[in-house]
């Protein structure tokens, strides 16, 4: 994906956040078994019946290879910053945390995986952007042009579809949990915006009457 004016001057939540997860990911390389454990690692069995409550934040940060980071990363870029301007930095990082956390709890409630990744917080990113800005165009694989609207419908649809197959590695639960926990706060939050009420209903207005 791309977006023709995601360019611009860098956010600090955004910037920060992308040092962070660039920092662990060297020491991932370096020394994995720092961090490549059931400490920091989201287990399911361990975050209710251990009470390792903190891996619902440590496991945004770990991730299981540079093409993992790599799209996380760039989808923060491309959707993070025109959302912090519009929020502003504190709301922002208060979003994304929130929304990795919630896709945590949807990982720990309704998997069995040991789980890594900024997925679920960057998926909740997403929706915020197509919430804010649905008829803004994206570039899929750079070269088809589709509303954001259409884009974040067809890939909850997909996560939801792909979380009842049997495992391929990829955490769909957390990908949909992001993206529900962040439909449901903005929805409530900017109501007096009409963030979100509509959404559905002008998802296909160009189909109706």
């Amino acid at each position: 994906m791309y977006r023709q004016s995601s360019s611009g001057m860098m956010t600090p939540g955004v910037k920060n956040l992308l040092l962070a997860n660039i920092a662990v990911f060297i020491v991932q390389i370096l020394a994995p078994s720092l961090v490549e454990n059931k400490y920091f690692i989201l287990v399911p069995q361990l975050v209710f019946k251990k009470l390792y409550l903190w891996q619902l934040v440590t496991y945004m940060f770990l991730h299981g290879g540079l093409g993992h980071i790599f799209f996380n990363m760039f989808a923060l870029w491309m959707f993070g910053i025109e959302l912090e301007r519009t929020w502003g930095t504190k709301e922002f990082l208060k979003y994304y945390f929130l929304t990795g956390i919630g896709a945590g709890i949807f990982i720990a409630l309704f998997s069995s995986y040991p789980t890594i990744g900024a997925s679920g917080a960057v998926y909740g990113v997403l929706a915020a952007f197509a919430l804010f800005f649905p008829d803004r165009y994206v570039y899929l694989y750079f070269l088809f042009p589709i509303k954001m609207k259409y884009l974040a419908l067809g890939l909850g649809l997909l996560e939801f579809l792909s979380s009842y197959r049997a495992a391929d590695g990829i955490a769909h639960v957390a990908h949909l949990g992001g993206m529900i926990i962040g439909f449901f706060y903005l929805r409530y939050k900017y109501r007096h915006w009409g963030i979100g009420q509509n959404f559905f209903k002008n998802l296909f207005r160009r189909w109706g009457p």
